[in-house]
C-alpha cells in the first residue's frame, strides 16, 4: 500500500476502469495523494485485460478495510464471478480479456477463489451521494432512474447512456421536451465501461452532466483518478507501458 498519511480536506475520488493493472492503480493512488480520510469510489471492471486481476482483487479487498471504499459491479467483474462459480465461460468473455484472467487464476488456490466469489457477489451496481450524483459503471436506461431499471443488468452492461451524450447537442434548453429525461434526473452521473479513446480522448471527457472516467487501461490508455467537487484529476502511465509483455485487450 502506498497511501499517505495526513490531515488533508476529505475528498470523494471516483476510479475509472482497472482491467487487472495493479501497477498503474498502486501508480495513480500515489500520484492523487490518497488519503485514509479520502473516499473512493471504484466504477467497475477490476479483471480482464493484464496479469494482476486477481491481485488487484486481494488489492481492493485490503484497501476496503481501511478506509472508505465504494466498489461497483462491472460487467467484466460478473463475467468473472460466473467463470469462478460454474469453471465455464463465453467464448467472447474469452477474447475480450478473459484469456488473460483465466491464466491468472490457474495459479490461485481454491480457497482464495471462494473468497473473490464472495467479494465480487458484495459489488454494488450503483452509488447515489447525498449531491444526488450517481455513480454507475454503464449507465441506466429507466427514465425514473437507477432504482427503477428493470433488468439489472442493464447498470452495469447498456452504453445507451453515453451514447446519447454523445449525440446530444448541447443548445437544447432545459425546458424542451426534446431534452432527455434521464439527464435531469441527478446533478451528475459518472460511468465508466466505454474507454473515452474509442472518440480519439485520453482524459476524463464529459458531455451534457456525464462524465465518462474511462481512460482506456485495458488497452493503451491509462488508469484515471478524478476528484468529483474540482474536477481535477490524476493518470497513471500508459497501462501498456507498464506491462511491457503483455498485449492487454489490444
Amino acid at each position: 500500500m502506498m497511501l499517505i498519511d495526513s490531515i488533508k480536506t476529505k475528498r470523494t475520488l471516483v476510479i475509472g476502469d482497472i482491467h487487472g493493472g495493479l501497477k498503474a492503480l498502486k501508480q495513480v493512488l500515489k500520484r492523487a495523494e490518497v488519503t485514509n480520510n479520502d473516499t473512493l469510489v471504484f466504477l467497475g471492471d477490476y479483471v480482464d485485460g493484464w496479469s494482476e486481476s486477481p491481485q488487484v482483487l486481494d488489492f481492493l479487498i485490503e484497501l476496503r478495510g481501511k478506509q472508505n471504499c465504494i466498489i461497483l459491479r462491472g460487467n467484466h467483474d460478473e463475467l468473472l464471478q460466473k467463470y469462478l462459480e460454474t469453471d465455464t465461460y463465453n467464448e467472447m468473455w474469452k477474447k475480450h480479456g478473459g484469456e488473460s484472467t483465466i491464466k491468472a487464476y490457474e495459479s490461485i488456490s481454491e480457497q482464495k477463489k471462494r473468497f473473490h466469489i464472495q467479494f465480487l457477489k458484495s459489488l454494488e451496481n450503483y452509488h447515489l451521494d447525498d449531491k444526488n450524483r450517481i455513480f454507475v459503471h454503464a449507465g441506466f436506461t429507466n427514465l425514473r432512474g437507477v432504482t427503477s431499471e428493470y433488468f439489472p443488468k442493464l447498470l452495469y452492461w447498456d452504453r445507451t447512456l453515453w451514447e446519447m451524450a454523445l449525440a446530444f447537442d448541447s443548445r437544447i434548453p432545459k425546458d424542451s421536451h426534446f431534452y432527455p429525461p434521464r439527464f435531469l434526473l441527478y446533478e451528475e452521473v459518472f460511468i465508466g465501461h466505454t474507454p473515452v479513446t474509442r472518440i480519439g480522448e485520453k482524459t476524463p471527457v464529459q458531455k451534457a452532466n456525464i462524465w465518462n472516467v474511462d481512460t482506456g487501461a485495458a488497452f493503451k490508455g491509462s488508469i484515471t483518478i478524478m476528484d468529483v467537487d474540482s474536477k481535477k484529476f490524476w493518470q497513471s502511465d500508459c497501462v501498456c507501458d507498464l506491462y511491457p509483455n503483455e498485449i492487454g485487450r489490444n
